[in-house]
């Protein structure tokens, strides 16, 4: 028997077996799975009842709320593809996302209303704009909840190609237009699954969404703690007081979220007063974790506080930093500890190689670097409608991910930098990953990036711009000194910059891209 993959068994799942079970907590709102279930049925029916029809697109602008998580299972439902939008993009780079899905109908919320204001000329090939908690007027031609009272509460299950493309999740667009990343059922299907065995994840579980749902596929967790008939409980902004409050409320199990993220709930100062002792899964992702941030979480939040690793090419979770008993129970605790502050291993399901120019493996001896490749079923279906960067990611059976990293003899690997990332100088390939994590040791700092920045005499540089923890003052010469007791001299910083805050991404992730821009303004192309 071959049944289609489809990941509306998830929700399907958690309707029968949980439907009277309280698991959708969003501020004063709440939803059993039999509610939620029900919701998702409405939304379906109402998108064809606006003719939405098979392979259409279905765009959302909003942050985590119940609504975004209804869509993703609502819009699917009507067979139709969602694809969320990135809040924190400009208005010009939104227009562009939504004329390239050629979205037919937009939901967005109130609160981004006037960014819908600006783009709506823009964007002539949608039809319908549906409006989330408020009121419909001249810009909406539908508002949420009306739109679903008035719709039919019967589930009409459709076939599925389990290669049809179910999601369609935008990169940011550092350098150049965002490209469409297409996840089919088939993928978000069998990474949920591969998920779920590496979480660990149960019906027991609460899991805080702090990952902004728009983002990498809501890093799987829609699907994974739906499956288990899990308890989900929404974050709408990220603030660490909130974070804390939730935690304790809820008795939050699991907790997923840059390391950004994490440094402002361990140095939130109302830290103690808040029982976190709930949490059996913490991990830091999305970019890399310095070891002092996760030194600090595993002190003071869970003692296997680790890092992961996935993109949204990869739907996005393919690599966990778990300890392995069998290595750990003969092994001193700092080994594994270093052991999870690498990037991880494998997670079930996923093929990964670290190669080099050549396409050959590299060593297993932690030090030389090379390429991560990727084979597995949850590998994006493609680049929509750009079947030449298709072509240049995926070749020979294998997803080319453009990060650097070297491997180890228990197959671990660690991410050294993204190639776009490293910084020449004088000839020398500098990590700024590694500048990065020397600095963050300093008890002065927050938050640190590294980029190159032009040199007439060595080409390109190493400047670091920090931002200080509240309350806490250090100087670039404190920096710089901390700096030649752990790096080689050419390694060190040439320069030390102090900022109010770093520019970062709609999931708290900081923009090195962009901020390397900055000192590269006027200047011809970085030497590589």
């Amino acid at each position: 028997m071959n049944v289609p993959l489809s990941i509306l068994e998830f929700r399907d799942r958690a309707e029968m077996y949980f439907g009277e079970k309280t698991a959708i907590f969003d501020g004063e709102k709440k939803f059993t799975y039999g509610e939620f279930g029900k919701r998702t049925h409405r939304l379906a029916n109402a998108l064809r009842a606006l003719g939405v029809r098979k392979g259409d697109r279905v765009s959302i602008i909003c942050s985590n709320t119940h609504h975004m998580l209804e869509a993703y299972f609502g819009v699917i439902e009507a067979g139709a593809v969602l694809t969320p939008i990135n809040i924190r993009l400009l208005p010009q780079n939104i227009a562009y996302i939504i004329n390239h899905a050629a979205s037919k109908v937009i939901f967005y919320h109130k609160d981004f209303t006037e960014l819908v204001q600006k783009i709506k000329s823009d964007i002539p090939e949608t039809r319908h704009f549906i409006v989330i908690e408020g009121e419909a007027d001249n810009l909406a031609t539908h508002e949420y909840e009306d739109l679903l009272n008035a719709a039919s509460i019967e589930y009409q299950p459709q076939d599925f190609d389990e290669n049809d493309i179910a999601e369609l999740f935008y990169t940011s667009g550092t350098t150049g237009n965002p490209k469409g990343v297409a996840l089919t059922h088939r993928n978000l299907h069998l990474h949920t699954l591969y998920a779920a065995i590496a979480l660990k994840a149960c019906d027991e579980d609460v899991v805080l969404h702090m990952i902004p749902l728009f983002h990498v596929n809501g890093l799987g967790q829609p699907h994974i703690f739906t499956l288990v008939g899990a308890s989900h409980v929404l974050l709408r902004k990220y603030d660490p007081l909130m974070l804390l409050k939730l935690i304790h409320q809820y008795r939050v199990t699991h907790l997923i979220g840059v390391p950004t993220m994490h440094a402002g709930v361990v140095n939130c100062p109302e830290f103690d007063q808040y029982d976190v002792s709930s949490l059996k899964f913490v991990m830091a992702g999305g970019a890399p974790a310095s070891s002092t941030l996760l030194h600090t979480m595993q002190k003071k939040v869970i003692k296997t506080a680790m890092a992961g690793y996935g993109l949204t090419e990869t739907s996005p979770l393919i690599c966990l930093a778990y300890p392995r008993k069998h290595l750990t129970d003969s092994e001193p605790p700092e080994m594994q500890f270093q052991r999870q502050t690498a990037t991880g291993w494998a997670i079930p399901g996923i093929k990964i190689r670290v190669v080099d120019t050549h396409g050959n493996d590299v060593r297993p001896d932690g030090q030389q670097i090379g390429e991560i490749i990727v084979r597995s079923n949850v590998v994006m279906h493609g680049y929509y409608k750009d079947e030449k960067a298709t072509q240049e990611a995926i070749r020979n059976g294998w997803f080319y991910t453009g990060d650097m990293a070297t491997i180890n003899d228990k197959r671990y690997f660690t991410i050294v930098d993204r190639s776009k990332d490293v910084i020449i100088s004088g000839g020398e390939n500098l990590s700024s990953l590694e500048i990065e994590n020397v600095i963050f040791k300093h008890p002065a700092v927050l938050e640190c990036v590294v980029v190159a920045a032009p040199d007439e005499r060595w080409g390109e540089v190493p400047v670091a711009l920090i931002v200080l923890k509240s309350g806490v003052t250090a100087t670039a010469d404190d920096i710089l000194l901390h700096c030649r007791q752990h790096l080689p001299g050419f390694k060190i910083p040439k320069r030390i910059e102090f900022r109010e805050n770093l520019l970062k991404g709609g999931t708290g992730k900081i923009l090195k891209s962009e901020i390397r821009e900055e000192f590269w303004k006027g200047h011809k192309k970085r030497v590589h």
